[in-house]
């Protein structure tokens, strides 16, 4: 059988194997969540949306011949984790995780691990500070239980219902991000607390070394759990996995 991937995509990491196997001219489908209005042109087939949970995830696998399952998601998309993990189980299609370190505290960092969301919420209690929520639009409305903050939101796209804040600037823009534009932002906007999530990788960096260098704290959420999947770190482990 042909090889045939299905790459589970949104990061760059997930950009840079489809452009890899489109180059070498492998049969793949390229799989977005679709939580982004505009998401990324790919160079090969593209879909967008969930797959219906481990079974609809399984037949999509039968239906499509695929030959081998890339999990190049964002390292808290652990929900499509599990189900790809489970679904390529289930169907015996071998499956890899195309991860990316994650962050590590430098000298001068002032850093709060939290375990998650809530965790990050409850870290806010206190009097009101300006709050640069680096998170995504989906995890915004749980900081509505702190509305005495002025909440700078970066955001993909301009949202189609105003975040429930009290008080909020909206900043629309898209990654990669450089420290020279992360460190002018914080300054525009007076802020002084970060909150994110500890995604690793080059592309989001920036706001951390911005943080340190102008001594700003930063709440870190932790990575979720994830499964007990086989994980490598390069396109090329990757592509010689799947014997490209």
């Amino acid at each position: 059988m042909m090889t045939k991937l299905l790459i589970l995509g949104g990061t760059t990491e997930a950009s840079l194997l489809a452009r890899a196997v489109a180059g070498q001219g492998v049969g793949a489908v390229f799989s977005y969540a679709g939580r982004v209005d505009a998401p990324k042109a790919q160079p090969i087939t593209t879909r967008v949306g969930g797959f219906g949970g481990v079974d609809g995830f399984a037949n999509y696998i039968r239906q499509h011949n695929i030959t081998h399952v890339v999990d190049a998601t964002h390292p808290f998309a652990a929900q499509m984790s599990w189900n790809a993990f489970l679904a390529s189980e289930s169907v015996g299609v071998p499956l890899v995780a195309l991860t990316r370190p994650a962050w590590v505290a430098q000298k001068g960092d002032d850093w709060e691990h939290v375990a998650d969301i809530d965790g990050a919420v409850t870290a806010l209690n206190g009097s009101a500070r300006r709050v640069l929520l680096a998170l995504g639009k989906q995890n915004v409305p749980a900081f509505s239980a702190q509305p005495q903050h002025h909440y700078v939101l970066r955001l993909v796209d301009e949202p189609k219902v105003a975040p429930d804040l009290p008080h909020h600037t909206v900043v629309v823009s898209r990654g990669p991000f450089d420290l020279a534009g992360d460190q002018a932002l914080m300054r525009k906007h007076r802020v002084d607390l970060v909150v994110c999530k500890n995604s690793g990788g080059v592309g989001a960096e920036a706001k951390l070394v911005a943080a340190r260098e102008l001594r700003v704290p930063v709440v870190m959420i932790n990575r979720p759990k994830v499964p007990p999947r086989r994980e490598m770190a390069t396109i090329k482990a990757v592509l010689d996995w799947a014997a490209i």
